[in-house]
């Protein structure tokens, strides 16, 4: 059992448990989807007015809504076409709602630094979802990269409830754009039919890092985790520009100040 995976299954008993609740009161999977994009809306606007802990808890209550809903379909038996069109489509509004929240914060405190900074992660997370749809129609999957849509709810999550949002965010944007290279590259091998690029030594352990296709919940995806982790909480708000955390001392100097 890796480190997410323990992650998963704690979060799992409790979510199995509302499935078959929705399932027994016979709540169609597009109701559930829909309802997901109105509160990530509403945690959009929380980050917009600044209110990170209330959007951490809104976005939380968002997340269990997008896990569900396909849940609910496949298990009820009301799985169509449409639904996972309505699906994918609802989740990039969601997405948008919290980056477009963030924007409005950091123009409202004039900080066009960050302004850029979560424009490029917006940009390149809606380019990690294109990427992937248009080769899947060419392909039959590429599911490869690192950042998708679950490990960037995660961290929106983490940023909001630790305020370590300027972390995040450059976190999600250069993982965003590795991702998008790595599926622009992977779908022209696929296509051009070469051979995938196997290094060995130090370049084969950078490479696998960030040509990424290892599956969640392995010992690879623990280290990237961890790894991400470690930055985005050991990171001074103020080395990043952090206009919401100016001065604070990130957690090692939290953790100096104790020891004195």
């Amino acid at each position: 059992m890796t480190f997410t995976g323990a992650v998963g299954t704690t979060f799992n008993f409790p979510l199995r448990l509302i499935i078959a609740t929705c399932i027994r009161l016979r709540i169609h999977p597009n109701l559930l989807t829909f309802t997901g994009v109105l509160i990530s809306l509403a945690a959009g606007f929380a980050l917009a007015r600044g209110r990170f802990s209330i959007a951490g808890v809104i976005m939380l209550a968002a997340s269990v809504f997008d896990y569900i809903d396909g849940k609910v379909a496949i298990q009820s038996g009301t799985q169509t076409k449409f639904g996972g069109f309505w699906d994918s489509v609802i989740d990039r509004f969601s997405d948008l709602s919290l980056s477009v929240g963030l924007i409005v914060l950091y123009a409202k405190l004039d900080s066009t630094d960050y302004v850029l900074v979560t424009s490029i992660a917006m940009v390149f997370a809606t380019m990690t979802s294109y990427t992937r749809a248009r080769a899947e129609c060419l392909l039959t999957r590429c599911k490869v990269g690192f950042m998708e849509r679950p490990e960037r709810i995660v961290l929106f999550m983490i940023g909001a409830f630790t305020n370590r949002m300027a972390a995040v965010l450059w976190v999600m944007g250069v993982l965003s754009i590795v991702t998008v290279a790595n599926r622009i590259y992977y779908t022209y091998i696929e296509l051009e039919g070469k051979t995938h690029p196997k290094p060995t030594g130090v370049a084969g352990v950078l490479w696998r890092a960030f040509y990424w296709t290892d599956e969640r919940a392995t010992v690879p995806y623990d280290a990237w985790v961890l790894f991400i982790l470690g930055f985005i909480l050991l990171t001074s708000p103020s080395w990043l520009g952090d206009p919401m955390a100016m001065g604070e001392p990130g957690l090692i100097g939290w953790l100096m100040t104790l020891r004195h």
